[in-house]
């Protein structure tokens, strides 16, 4: 599993990346923050984000850049990886290293532009683009912890979406949601925007295709992805055609708790959230405790 892990989050030809370093240098938010204990768990990373880009993919505009100027298509293991150890410098790295990578990635996107095929103009740094990209990838992680690990509160909830302020800023998404109140929303007025598109098919059949664990997990791939779709909203599925089957049946649903449960108690010592406790004097189960 530690060997798997840190496959996930090691880019072809990309320098390991070592959270571990500089001793004593604070991340964007704490190690007592909910962030903290969210993203350390592999299967609310995988289904969260899964489910965040089928949200994304629904809305015309971000669906045309993601897909016209990225490699899902080409490498999506290599665009996972990218995108894992992005959102994990985020939330655990150094926070010298997580503002560097993050105006790179900035800087990319300013070469990021064009016309829906209904000929509607994008940018990738549209503030409002990058308020639903960071909306969505809040809802997915913050609802695949709430249903797959351990149920939040509303105040937990609120205080989670807050957390995500200082990265959402660098992004560029100012008006990112920072509240339940803010991300309903938002939601309420992107959902007339949000339409089918052959691309979430292609999307869903990548996710499932695509070599992201070893063989023998295959079924239990498969299995996540079928669980990132069920995080969707019922009401945002229909809206993008995607048929109820794709979801979990009800008997998955408690299964996929125990799945749940039981990776947030798996300590990953060469993981970014250990090595980040060691980084801050902290002991490598710090997270796993209580």
């Amino acid at each position: 599993m530690e060997a798997t892990a840190a496959a996930l989050l090691h880019p072809p030809g990309a320098a390991p990346f070592d959270f571990a370093t500089p001793p004593g240098e604070e991340a964007l938010v704490p190690p007592s923050s909910l962030a903290w204990r969210v993203f350390k768990n592999p299967v609310v990373l995988f289904t969260g984000g899964v489910a965040a880009v089928i949200l994304e993919l629904g809305e015309p505009r971000v669906r045309t850049g993601v897909w016209e100027h990225s490699s899902f298509r080409t490498d999506p293991l290599g665009r996972l990886q990218r995108t894992g150890l992005a959102a994990m410098v985020t939330v655990y790295g150094p926070r010298r290293a997580a503002e560097r990578m993050i105006a790179g990635v900035v800087r990319a996107h300013g070469a990021v532009a064009g016309r829906t095929p209904a000929g509607e103009p994008y940018r990738a740094n549209d503030p409002a683009l990058l308020d639903w990209v960071q909306a969505t990838a809040a809802f997915g992680f913050a609802t695949a912890y709430h249903r797959y690990v351990r149920p939040l509160d509303g105040e937990e909830m609120d205080r989670l979406l807050a957390e995500g302020r200082p990265a959402a800023r660098l992004y560029g998404a100012l008006g990112a949601p920072e509240s339940r109140a803010g991300m309903e929303a938002l939601f309420a007025a992107v959902r007339p925007r949000m339409e089918p598109s052959p691309i979430l098919a292609e999307f869903l059949g990548l996710m499932r295709a695509t070599p992201i664990l070893p063989r023998p997990l295959r079924p239990l791939q498969r299995l996540l992805v079928r669980a990132a779709v069920d995080l969707v909203p019922a009401e945002d599925r229909r809206r993008l055609g995607i048929p109820a089957r794709e979801a979990l049946r009800p008997w998955e649903r408690p299964l996929l708790r125990a799945l749940g449960a039981l990776a947030d108690r798996l300590v990953l010592a060469s993981g970014p959230a250990a090595r980040s406790c060691r980084r801050l004097g902290l002991p490598a189960d710090f997270l796993y405790r209580g």
